[in-house]
């Protein structure tokens, strides 16, 4: 089983308003960056999605060690997904049950994550985590490049992020560094 890193965040401008999403891969030597934006949706769904998009970018089953600075998509993963799942996708709100919101994305995650054995790791954003810290960029990026193009966009970018010991090479998601051999992903197909 292969061990890949990944970090994720999001951003929104307003919440709801314009969001952006980005997370960063790591496995051997290799590093890959993804971003992307929607026009109208809240912050809780972007840190959702950059999750959703890392996973998906994973063509095999990889013991992951997954850092984000969501405490919503942390805890929702270790300690109320089982619970909400038991109660019908409902959630106990001072005696009342109420519907779990943003189910859909709880759902595909759910369903994402199953072939993975991943630890989810909770990092306190803006802090010392060089990852976080550029995911936060780029997800902020997204959501102002969402608010300065005023259309829908759903825009995907990756990059491969040089090590010591490799040169610049910028990747689209259908080119992967070295081959689709290289880069495990659980979707079957190339990214």
């Amino acid at each position: 089983m292969k061990t890949v890193t990944i970090t994720t965040d999001g951003a929104c401008i307003g919440n709801p308003g314009p969001g952006g999403w980005a997370c960063i891969l790591r496995f051997g030597n290799f590093a890959r960056e993804m971003s992307g934006s929607e026009s109208r949706t809240t912050n809780n769904r972007m840190e959702l999605t950059a999750v959703i998009k890392a996973l998906q970018a994973l063509k095999e089953p990889c013991k992951i060690t997954l850092y984000s600075d969501s405490q919503y998509v942390t805890r929702g993963m270790t300690e109320w997904l089982s619970g909400w799942k038991a109660q019908g996708w409902k959630r106990r709100v001072q005696g009342v049950y109420k519907a779990v919101l943003n189910r859909d994305l709880w759902i595909e995650l759910d369903q994402l994550a199953q072939p993975h054995r991943i630890s989810w790791t909770w990092v306190r954003g803006h802090a010392n985590h060089a990852d976080n810290i550029r995911c936060d960029l780029l997800a902020e990026k997204a959501a102002a490049e969402q608010t300065a193009q005023r259309s829908v966009v759903k825009k995907v970018r990756a990059r491969h992020i040089p090590t010591e010991t490799s040169k610049t090479q910028t990747t689209t998601p259908s080119a992967r560094p070295d081959g689709p051999a290289e880069w495990p992903s659980s979707d079957g197909g190339s990214t």
